[in-house]
């Protein structure tokens, strides 16, 4: 089983770290975080013990200066991504807090689909560039949340009409079969939505990731209702790497399983005369107008194109 990773600062650490190199003060940088000196002296004393030697030079006295070493500068670098990434997950975090909404707040209803592919880049661009705070409302129904007033915006991945709203294309996310390299689906010339549906697939549970629009996929091409799946996973990491091993083809999204492709450990199978291509639309009541944070999403979702 895999451990988390024993000589990894945490993300404190390296943060005041990095706001030491900008500021060129372990005092203002340990300010800036909500720190004492103290404080910020032992997360710099635990760094240094997780990556083996000083990363702030000394002063007189032995006492650390706010000077980095070489392995200090080399931290900072290397910590960059980490740390952005860090502050991008914060925001996406923020939108799971069930907290009274405020004037600038806005309330989205998606389901779990929704939330994993497009929300967190909808909410950093956000926050870098008009702010405000939405609060995410997880429901299987988003449409229905917003008909009743519970949230002031939708986004829906199913197809089909929506009465008494307004909808607004905000993506589109290709699907793709894959296998892992010596399935034999791997060497085929594709298969058909019938096979598809005959096949134990493995899958997420219902309602999540690439289930729910492979099985309205299915059901449109009129290749009847999926049989049970082998095994479901909770996670897209797990079911990737459930078919990388070789224990059944699934059904997810071509970004997501991108890099395992070009790697050659999945292969992408061809499923003649379906288009399995999903679509994402925001939706609000009809006959209203977003405004403030709420018309600042819709912006940022549809870029632009919401009046």
């Amino acid at each position: 089983m895999a451990t988390a990773p024993a000589r990894v600062p945490d993300l404190t650490a390296l943060a005041l770290l990095r706001d030491i190199a900008c500021t060129g003060s372990m005092s203002a940088a340990a300010e800036g975080l909500g720190l004492t000196v103290q404080a910020a002296s032992a997360r710099i004393r635990a760094a240094e013990q997780q990556v083996g030697g000083p990363v702030l030079e000394r002063a007189r006295r032995g006492r650390r200066s706010s000077r980095l070493t070489t392995r200090g500068v080399l931290l900072v670098e290397w910590a960059g991504p980490l740390l952005a990434a860090a502050s991008d997950l914060d925001v996406a975090v923020a939108a799971l807090r069930d907290e009274p909404a405020g004037e600038d707040t806005v309330v989205l209803a998606a389901n779990p689909v929704v939330a994993e592919c497009l929300l967190q880049a909808w909410l950093v661009e956000l926050r870098d560039g008009p702010g405000g705070r939405v609060v995410l409302r997880d429901t299987s129904d988003p449409a229905a949340a917003v008909r009743s007033g519970d949230a002031a915006v939708g986004v829906v991945s199913t197809p089909g009409p929506l009465e008494d709203l307004h909808a607004a294309t905000v993506g589109s996310d290709p699907l793709v079969l894959v296998v892992a390299p010596g399935h034999p689906w791997a060497g085929s010339d594709g298969v058909d939505a019938a096979q598809l549906a005959g096949t134990p697939l493995l899958t997420r549970p219902p309602g999540a990731g690439a289930r729910p629009a492979l099985e309205a996929v299915l059901d449109a091409a009129g290749a009847g209702e999926p049989v049970p799946p082998r095994r479901e996973y909770a996670a897209d990491a797990a079911l990737r790497a459930a078919v990388r091993a070789g224990e059944g083809p699934a059904v997810l999204g071509r970004a997501v399983v991108g890099a395992d492709v070009a790697a050659g450990s999945l292969v992408v199978v061809d499923v003649h005369d379906l288009d399995l291509t999903r679509e994402f639309r925001a939706v609000w009541r009809e006959g209203t107008s977003p405004r403030g944070t709420a018309r600042d999403l819709l912006r940022i979702a549809t870029g632009g194109r919401i009046r």
